[in-house]
């Protein structure tokens, strides 16, 4: 998984994303243990049914883009550009939804 885990950050660096939220299942959480120090260093992980990783770049007009890409070999992922102006409890609330039809996807 950790290999899966590198690929998918490197690739969405490559393109200006930064990883801002790691979501994982148990399994996965003790499988990486020790081994994503570096490569989440500063991430914040949250416990989850699923894993996944939550990227954030700035965007056009002063947005700030939000994707949500599911931890699989076959790409799946959620995009959502938030305006300026747009409250931390309203973006919030939308990665909440976000999350909610990822886990739909994740566990079909």
């Amino acid at each position: 998984m950790l290999a899966l885990f590198t690929e998918i950050i490197a690739t969405y660096q490559r393109h200006g994303w930064k990883v801002q939220r790691v979501l994982l299942r148990a399994e996965t959480r003790a499988d990486l243990a020790g081994r994503a120090d570096d490569l989440l260093k500063g991430v914040q992980t949250i416990d989850s049914d699923f894993d996944a990783l939550w990227f954030a770049r700035p965007s056009h007009d002063g947005r700030e883009a939000w994707e949500l890409r599911l931890a699989r070999e076959q790409p799946y992922a959620l995009f959502k550009a938030f305006a300026a102006d747009e409250s931390e409890a309203d973006r919030e609330a939308e990665r909440v939804e976000m999350e909610g039809r990822m886990r739909e996807q994740a566990l079909k």
